[in-house]
């Protein structure tokens, strides 16, 4: 039983994962001009597949210690603006629109960070590899949209 809840984590994470998957970036992301530090398409999966295992096993950990309040509620925050991010980019061809997501999502990982550190250090240290990569992606997304516009 001690290892139900982290299932459910498992699956909320695969389920935006798959939600997110959904919007393939296709010719349009093809099209646009990126920059040199853009790095290859193939590196993307590997890399999310270890923050979605992360991001799972930091959830399951913020909510043994803390059960259902802020930080879960951050938590579900940034996994909803996680998924939206393919929406707005991929789905919608929207990059502006992107950009302000992932921005949102990036405080709110902070945010989950800052809220973790007390209550369990590992859930925050979790999270850290996660918004240095969206550190890194925001910036890409933003130069994609000054050299798109």
């Amino acid at each position: 039983m001690k290892y139900l809840g982290l299932l459910v984590f498992v699956l909320l994470v695969a389920g935006a994962a798959y939600t997110g998957s959904t919007y393939l970036p296709g010719p349009f992301y093809a099209a646009l001009e990126k920059p040199v530090w853009t790095p290859p398409d193939d590196v993307f999966m590997p890399v999310w597949m270890v923050l979605y295992a992360m991001i799972a096993l930091a959830g399951w950990i913020a909510w043994r210690a803390q059960g259902f309040g802020p930080l879960l509620w951050l938590w579900l925050l940034q996994l909803g603006l996680n998924t939206a991010w393919s929406y707005f980019m991929f789905g919608e061809k929207q990059i502006a629109s992107a950009l302000i997501d992932i921005g949102a999502l990036w405080v709110a990982v902070l945010a989950f960070i800052v809220l973790a550190w007390p209550v369990r250090r590992s859930a925050a240290l979790l999270f850290v590899p996660y918004l240095l990569w969206l550190s890194y992606a925001a910036a890409l997304n933003f130069e994609i949209w000054r050299l798109n516009t």
